[in-house]
């Protein structure tokens, strides 16, 4: 029998001023998926008030907590910390991937060092994180669009809250970024024939940018191109292709020639002089 596949080891760091405890369970389900968090640390400075909701899931889900202390006031310290603690797991070699937690832009250079090392950054934040932070990271997710949806007694506030609600056609049409992607992914691994496997789609929008069709309020990538309406599907049983729509609709075939009626005369032909 084949040996399995080694599982990707990944560094899961926590800003845990700037992330939402409330959403550590889905977020380590999402890591998951990368591979196997051996390396989980949160930090903060644990005196401060505004933690108390960390306190709660750090032995439940086995997350070591950091502790450091501000230093001056106005300054973060744990951001500090947390950089130095990540370029040390880094210089060690001995990790796939980092999934850092936050929704903070000053970790923007970080990530970008990481990734010249070769390994992949996940990022998770709230919806305010600047875009410099979520476009860097290999792949960034929304917490609020991580988890079950709410349930139907929730009231209308905290249903929008808890989720991302699915943008419109016109508002992913108006995202010129995210068409020009998609159009972009989908003609680099077209076919002769302009079909693309939505496989190679998704590989190769997740080797040129930070993506989640989540993000958009779309479950699954071939979910949000069919809302799109800028590309044509077709399903081969499990296998779904996609292509570019044709600018102004496909051409009609030329009509051929209608047949002369039965006993109808020829036209005359003028001799040459």
């Amino acid at each position: 029998m084949a040996a399995a596949a080694e599982e990707k080891r990944i560094a899961l760091l926590i800003d845990a001023d700037n992330a939402p405890a409330a959403k550590i369970d889905v977020i380590l389900a999402e890591v998951a998926r990368f591979g196997v968090a051996n390396v989980r640390r949160a930090y903060g400075n644990w005196k401060s008030p505004g933690l108390k909701s960390w306190e709660a899931v750090l032995h439940e889900y086995a997350i070591r907590p950091i502790q450091q202390f501000a230093y001056s006031k106005g300054k973060n310290a744990s951001d500090m910390a947390m950089v130095i603690d990540a370029m040390d797991l880094m210089y060690a070699r001995n990790l796939d991937g980092f999934a850092i937690v936050s929704s903070d832009a000053d970790f923007t250079p970080l990530v970008m060092r990481l990734l010249t090392e070769g390994v992949k950054v996940y990022g998770f934040g709230e919806k305010k994180t600047p875009e410099p932070f979520v476009n860097a990271c290999s792949k960034f997710t929304y917490v609020e669009g991580l988890g079950q949806p709410p349930s139907e007694d929730a009231g209308a506030d905290e249903a929008a809250s808890a989720t991302t609600q699915p943008r419109s056609a016109k508002e992913l049409r108006s995202d010129t970024r995210l068409v020009l992607m998609l159009r972009r992914a989908v003609e680099a691994v077209s076919g002769d024939d302009g079909w693309s496997h939505l496989g190679a789609v998704g590989h190769q929008i997740a080797n040129q940018a930070s993506f989640d069709s989540r993000n958009y309020g779309y479950r699954k990538l071939s979910d949000l191109i069919e809302a799109i309406g800028l590309f044509e599907t077709r399903r081969d049983n499990q296998i779904v292709w996609i292509r570019d729509k044709p600018k102004g609709g496909a051409k009609p075939a030329a009509a051929a020639p209608a047949a002369a009626p039965a006993g109808a005369s020829k036209p005359k032909v003028k001799p040459k002089s």
